[in-house]
């Protein structure tokens, strides 16, 4: 019979030299984890904000302040911003301040109320307590130091708030980004698909439950959008909207109610191409479905101003609507310029503006109808200026798009929707 031969593992013993590299290797490495352990949890820098209002006494409100969009409330924002800037600058906790930020102005019993968020940055353990009583004396100075300005500062008033609670007052004011959640204020688009709460007031104007068309959430019950994509069905029944920038996979669904059609609108020259979208029921803010700011009434956007068209429409002409919301920065090109013999030779008129980039390549396409054409301003806060109308095929040399020019028809959506 056969047996197989039983075979003799050979022991080995390690060097004891190998071995104290080891050992040694060992003891370093677990010495550095906890060195960075000990390090991020007691000197890594922690954002920490705090909401104050002012009270500014000689300051008239007026229905302007109203706006976070009007010349008068971005100018009294950026004063009161650039002296609480300097103030906390030029004392003991400037290291550690980051910001701060009107994020509401309101009328006073007298005068007006500013609502300030103050960024800072903190190491290790913060005492509430302690840190709050600093802040309250660095704005004290501003009683004394505030220029032509009389500011009160009540001290029950500063309190510590927690990222998720300044997020909310943010959501609640129109035209808020993803970067002026954190106030971080550095937004970097890349590339051409966006994400999650990028742009959180586009939606998609649905028939029969199929993207037709772009539409920009204004309020919590109103959408903006164009006339011409209602022109074979004004059906509200057959209409839906949804949120989020996957078309597969929506946030929210709702139906619509009603639909206002510009009563001048004429689709032959696409003059009047706006319309409003009611909702059935009112949407919730948050973080990725909330409203855009509406410029003031007749309010002009300087030419080669870079602003952002958004949208689901096709890469190509003729194309199909693609699943991923995409966005594209372009220049405001002058009315003039878009008039000329080989544009579109006169056809623009005053209620539309021309959007592109020169020798053609990004624009919108169809699909991307009545989708917003939007900018920031310096503060960060974003207004929606046209809505997707027409063009010459996509991308070509010397044809832009054409937008609806909003301020233009500011007034007519007041009246319609009271906003």
């Amino acid at each position: 019979m056969y047996r197989p031969g039983r075979v003799a593992l050979a022991t080995r013993s390690l060097n004891p030299f190998v071995v104290g590299i080891f050992v040694v290797v060992g003891i370093v490495i677990l010495g550095v984890t906890i060195g960075l352990l000990v390090h991020f949890l007691a000197f890594a820098q922690k954002p920490y904000l705090y909401q104050s209002n002012l009270r500014i006494t000689n300051v008239e409100y007026t229905r302007q302040l109203e706006s976070p969009t009007s010349s008068e409330y971005r100018a009294l924002s950026r004063t009161i911003e650039n002296l609480m800037n300097e103030t906390f600058r030029a004392s003991y906790l400037a290291r550690q301040f980051k910001r701060a930020y009107v994020v509401r102005i309101r009328q006073g019993d007298q005068g007006v109320i500013a609502t300030v968020l103050l960024k800072f940055h903190f190491t290790g353990r913060v005492s509430e307590a302690s840190m709050k009583n600093r802040i309250e004396q660095i704005l004290r100075r501003l009683q004394n130091n505030a220029g032509t300005m009389i500011i009160n500062v009540s001290p029950e008033n500063v309190q510590l708030i927690p990222p998720a609670t300044a997020e909310d007052i943010l959501i609640r004011e129109c035209g808020s980004s993803p970067e002026l959640m954190t106030l971080s204020f550095e937004r970097i688009i890349q590339g051409t698909q966006a994400g999650a709460g990028d742009w959180p007031w586009q939606a998609s104007l649905q028939l029969n439950n199929a993207h037709h068309c772009g539409a920009i959430l204004i309020s919590n019950a109103w959408l903006l959008t164009a006339a011409h994509c209602f022109r074979t069905v004004r059906d509200p029944r057959q209409w839906s909207v949804t949120f989020g920038y996957l078309l597969s996979s929506p946030e929210r669904r709702v139906n619509v109610r009603r639909i206002i059609i510009h009563p001048n609108y004429i689709s032959e020259t696409h003059e009047n191409d706006i319309a409003l979208v009611e909702l059935n029921s009112e949407v919730s803010f948050t973080r990725n479905i909330h409203r855009i700011c509406l410029p003031a009434a007749n309010e002009n956007i300087p030419v080669g101003a870079t602003v952002y068209v958004t949208g689901w429409g096709s890469l190509q002409p003729g194309g199909s609507s693609v699943n991923v919301l995409r966005q594209g920065a372009v220049q405001i090109i002058s009315n003039a310029d878009c008039n000329a013999p080989e544009s579109y030779n006169g056809l623009v008129t005053s209620g539309m503006i021309c959007a592109g980039r020169q020798g053609g390549g990004t624009d919108a396409c169809q699909g991307d109808s009545g989708g917003p054409l939007a900018m920031a301003d310096s503060r960060q806060i974003w207004s929606v200026w046209g809505i997707v109308s027409w063009g010459y095929e996509c991308g070509l040399p010397n044809k832009p798009g054409v937008y609806t020019y909003v301020p233009f028809y500011r007034d007519w959506i007041t009246q319609q929707t009271g906003i």
